[in-house]
């Protein structure tokens, strides 16, 4: 048997240090995710921790331990929809991005466009995008993840990449935006 779904029916059964390791093997992808919804680091990691928290006192609902994972990033997203909800705006923080362009100067710009663009898809195109492309989902496990025929996600992922193109006025992005 897996060792991460031992870890995931130990959390079940009430196990906090089992609990803890899998926040720890999922916290990288959690957050990465938070922080396309949130648009900055002191966001992205409110909504974490509210995930986390979620999680953490609904984990005995979990009933297949093997989608540990995709029950988790439901709950983020859910949490990142509730959080911009309650914030009404998306911004982008200005020290985190200037901090990324310290570190990585290769096209910053065209990453900042392409994340600016993201947040202004509607939240099914917005969601498939970030699960496709950034969380490397296949369609079928999108469309677990969304409860949402694969069929859907299919034509939700197309519609989505028109609508990056037309809002990045047509640039060449089909190839390079997602790597």
């Amino acid at each position: 048997m897996d060792n991460h779904i031992k870890l995931v029916k130990k959390a079940i059964r009430g196990n906090d240090k089992a609990f803890e390791k899998l926040v720890e093997i999922e916290s990288e992808k959690l957050y990465r995710t938070a922080l396309l919804y949130a648009g900055n680091k002191e966001d992205a990691l409110d909504v974490l921790q509210e995930t986390i928290y979620k999680a953490y006192i609904s984990i005995d609902q979990v009933k297949q331990p093997e989608f540990f994972s995709t029950w988790l990033t439901k709950i983020l997203i859910r949490t990142s929809y509730d959080f911009l909800k309650k914030k009404k705006k998306i911004i982008l923080d200005e020290n985190y991005l200037s901090a990324q362009h310290a570190k990585n100067n290769s096209d910053i710009e065209g990453k900042l466009d392409l994340l600016h663009v993201i947040s202004k898809l509607n939240r099914d195109y917005q969601t498939v995008i970030i699960l496709f492309y950034y969380h490397d989902l296949p369609i079928r496990c999108i469309g677990e993840t969304l409860n949402m025929a694969e069929n859907t996600v299919k034509t939700n992922l197309r519609r989505a990449k028109i609508e990056l193109k037309r809002l990045l006025g047509g640039m060449e992005y089909e190839q390079t935006a997602f790597q």
